[in-house]
């Protein structure tokens, strides 16, 4: 027999079992007791906003285990929701035209200058609002709450304000 052949008779041969365990019963008989793997438990999936809000509460957490000397929660105050705020603002993406500056007051600045980059106001507003939030769930009292601080809220007014002028808004 060729090759040819013998390719031929082993692509029918095969078919032909195809079809035929296409067309029959399942073979399985009343008697055989199926397993199925039990579903997996997953943790719950945290919304973007949830995710957002842990990741920012366990970077204030840190900040207050290294603050030294170390915070307790029940001992942070505004002033220390500030000093927060002012550490956090060193890891900003916003150039922030200074006073001195030829581009202060550009909203597109023509070329590149020294200026500093920040956190952005409405990004340290969205921090504080989450952290507020946060807190309250960790079982902090709301009337006591830090974040809600007149202390902060004027902080966030001042660069608002800043941020405005220095991009000439």
């Amino acid at each position: 027999m060729s090759a040819a052949a013998a390719a031929a008779a082993a692509a029918a041969a095969c078919s032909s079992r195809r079809c035929k365990s296409k067309n029959s019963s399942s073979s399985i008989s009343s008697n055989t007791i199926r397993y199925q793997k039990p579903p997996l438990l997953l943790p719950p999936t945290l919304s973007r906003y949830e995710d957002q809000k842990r990741r920012d509460w366990d970077t204030f957490r840190q900040y207050l285990n290294n603050h030294r000397p170390p915070l307790s929660l029940s001992r942070c105050s505004g002033d220390h929701i500030l000093e927060f705020l002012r550490y956090i603002d060193q890891f900003g993406k916003t150039k922030v035209h200074t006073n001195t500056c030829p581009f202060f007051g550009h909203l597109h600045p023509p070329a590149p200058c020294p200026c500093p980059f920040k956190q952005s106001w409405a990004s340290l507003e969205a921090l504080v609002s989450r952290l507020g939030i946060a807190f309250e769930e960790k079982g902090g009292d709301a009337e006591n709450n830090p974040f809600d601080s007149n202390d902060v809220k004027l902080y966030l007014r001042k660069v608002r304000d800043n941020q405005a002028k220095a991009r000439g808004t």
